[in-house]
């Protein structure tokens, strides 16, 4: 299934702008530079919209200007207005599950406490069987709590790692993009595996 849609999730606002939650809206940023989109804010889906080409199909970008855990009134704006089969939507999220530089591609599935899937999928009366691109961001070491630890800026080296795993789904996004998605995860997930090995 090819895609149609790519949903950056993480939080509106200057403030949260470098903050680990928004780690979906860093790898959407990414695509819009990469294949020359430009976001622009459309209060109709409540959120910045930009169309690209990616290996000849035409894709919707969405980032929600909704706070994470409503992000699926932004979604199911734009997916109703244009008509999107849920089946060919991408949602780029940041992953607690994978430590930084690690990135994993999934469709459906259970959706691991993540408020932004969770809102999405009620939007979706329940679908879940999106695709996702997870982008690891690793687990607080401290007691100060996932919350805390999620609403902050990675480190420097974190944050390199974060870019380096956003680089490699990026240059894999053409085989997303045209629904060639063992490709796609046998590229992206050979090369997070020797990482994790080193």
């Amino acid at each position: 299934m090819s895609v149609q849609l790519i949903i950056g999730l993480g939080n509106p606002g200057e403030q949260y702008t470098n903050t680990r939650h928004n780690a979906g809206v860093w790898f959407l940023d990414a695509v819009a530079r990469e294949f020359g989109g430009v976001l622009k804010a459309e209060k109709k889906f409540l959120g910045a919209v930009a169309t690209v080409s990616v290996a000849g199909t035409s894709v919707k970008l969405l980032a929600p200007s909704t706070y994470m855990n409503d992000s699926g009134r932004s979604a199911a704006a734009l997916i109703k207005f244009y008509q999107i089969d849920p089946e060919k939507v991408l949602v780029a999220h940041d992953e607690l599950d994978l430590e930084p530089g690690i990135a994993r591609i999934k469709t459906g599935g259970g959706l691991a406490g993540h408020n932004g899937l969770k809102d999405i999928s009620r939007s979706l009366s329940g679908f879940q069987g999106y695709h996702r691109l997870r982008v690891g961001i690793g687990r607080p070491s401290s007691s100060g709590g996932v919350a805390n630890y999620v609403l902050k800026p990675p480190g420097k080296t974190e944050r390199a790692d974060i870019d380096e795993a956003l680089h490699r789904s990026l240059a894999v996004l053409p085989d997303m993009v045209s629904g060639a998605w063992e490709a796609a995860m046998l590229a992206l997930h050979t090369r997070d595996d020797k990482r994790e090995s080193i």
